[in-house]
């Protein structure tokens, strides 16, 4: 029998589900199989270690067993822990004799950090992606994606999105079949539609400041009109290209992104209201059935008659 030796970093406030979700999807994968995984949870330092939510976890220090999978959690710790000298050591020294390198949540501020993820594809909690942008501008951030996959290093988005994640490696590493029986056996779907966007505040908050809160709330109430970069750099006494700039800072994504999302989300009240997909799309300010129906594809995976057929039973 040959096991898959997996190891998961943690460290002082981590997130708990970020460690504790991929865990348990990985030990329930191993029931299904004989060369499963072998799990060890370890921390610069051997002993417990403290969770943000003050519920503790047992941690080894790095041995130097073969390393298939290196799993980095996040949360709240990982702003003391990208600059702790003892974390990012660990993290690298397993790194290079990991197969692969694996961030849940924040975590990938601590890949960032220890220069594993320059000039790769990744992706982070949505709401911190702003701050990801300005300090680590050599990585190509996908603020959107649940999880991202760049050769041998995946990134996941916040918390939850670190089981779909796990499914995925299980997927590559054990099949589709584990991976599903996996799922049900979690209760969670195997893959969830659409990106981060249906799930973030960014849009609501109007950005981590703030900032743009005023603008977008205002866009709200007028999404039948043109909406464009112009319209609302102007709206902000801005030139476009300063306004294009500091919003994508501040908010994560770009203005007509944003916009798309609003529209989206106004489409989807009307049709859980019992709008057609045609009085939806005039109301959101898509104008034609067809444009809505691939931006929702975009955000969510499906078509707006697959929304309006669920809501409708469920009504």
């Amino acid at each position: 029998m040959t096991v898959r030796p997996l190891t998961v970093v943690i460290f002082d406030d981590f997130q708990i589900l970020d460690a504790a979700g991929p865990i348990a999807a990985f030990e329930i994968a191993s029931r299904f199989v004989t060369d499963g995984y072998d799990l060890k949870v370890v921390a610069p330092g051997a002993g417990w270690v403290k969770s943000s939510s003050g519920a503790a976890m047992l941690a080894q220090e790095l041995d130097d067993r073969p390393l298939d999978t290196l799993l980095v959690a996040g949360g709240d710790g990982t702003r003391p822990g990208r600059l702790d000298p003892r974390v990012v050591a660990l993290v690298a020294a397993a790194a290079a004799r990991a197969s692969r390198i694996v961030s849940i949540c924040s975590g990938a501020f601590i890949l960032a950090e220890a220069g594993l993820l320059n000039g790769r594809r990744a992706t982070t909690h949505w709401n911190r992606t702003a701050d990801f942008r300005r300090r680590f501008p050599l990585v190509q951030l996908q603020p959107d994606r649940i999880y991202v996959r760049d050769g041998p290093v995946w990134t996941s988005a916040g918390i939850t999105a670190g089981i779909d994640l796990a499914l995925a490696l299980i997927a590559e590493d054990l099949g589709e079949i584990v991976a599903r029986a996996t799922a049900q056996h979690l209760v969670a779907p195997r893959q969830r539609p659409g990106g981060q966007s249906q799930f973030s505040g960014l849009v609501e908050m109007g950005g981590a400041t703030g900032r743009f809160a005023e603008l977008l709330n205002g866009a709200r109430q007028r999404l039948t009109d043109r909406l464009g970069v112009e319209d609302l750099a102007h709206a902000c006494a801005m030139s476009p290209r300063n306004f294009a700039r500091a919003f994508v800072r501040d908010v994560g994504m770009t203005p007509a992104k944003a916009i798309e999302h609003l529209r989206v989300q106004a489409a989807r009240d009307q049709l859980e209201a019992g709008a057609s997909v045609e009085q939806a799309a005039m109301a959101a300010g898509f104008g034609d059935a067809e444009r809505l129906r691939r931006a929702m594809l975009r955000s969510f995976g499906q078509p707006p008659q697959a929304l309006r057929r669920t809501a409708r039973a469920q009504a």
